[in-house]
């Protein structure tokens, strides 16, 4: 996975037969925060299982390109205020949430990979170009 904003690139292991290394959580929480304040938030495990799982079912060996982890109550309304598509809820408020590009895949071809873990929300936003993968609710939307 490699952020766009920040530059930074991260590729490991985070779980090994049955249990999280806790070092590799630790990163990807840091690597998932709110890059507008670097404010950071514990990243729900089903979240990056989610994402995990997807890119497996895709069999690319691309990164994500990651751009949205964790958003701060603060970047969520700056974001709210400029799209009517930003939840005031967003599970993004809870680290709950992923929105992800592969270059070498298509917005549908992950959201079918997304929505076949029964896992969580997965949202098309094919005009921008990326999926959004939650652990909430199983349920999908947009085109």
């Amino acid at each position: 996975m490699y952020s766009p904003r920040t530059g930074e690139k991260i590729d490991m292991i985070y779980w090994i037969e049955g249990d999280y290394i806790k070092d590799a959580v630790k990163e990807l929480t840091w690597f998932m925060r709110d890059w507008r304040t670097n404010d950071v938030k514990h990243i729900d495990l089903r979240t990056i299982d989610i994402m995990a799982a997807s890119h497996n079912l895709l069999e690319v060996h691309e990164p994500y390109m990651l751009l949205s982890g964790y958003r701060s109550p603060k970047t969520n309304a700056m974001l709210r205020s400029r799209s009517g598509g930003v939840a005031k809820n967003s599970l993004h408020l809870k680290g709950q949430a992923a929105d992800l590009r592969l270059a070498s895949r298509s917005v549908s071809q992950m959201a079918r990979a997304a929505a076949s873990c029964r896992a969580g929300g997965v949202g098309r936003y094919s005009g921008s170009n990326f999926v959004h993968m939650d652990c909430g609710p199983v349920r999908s939307w947009g085109r």
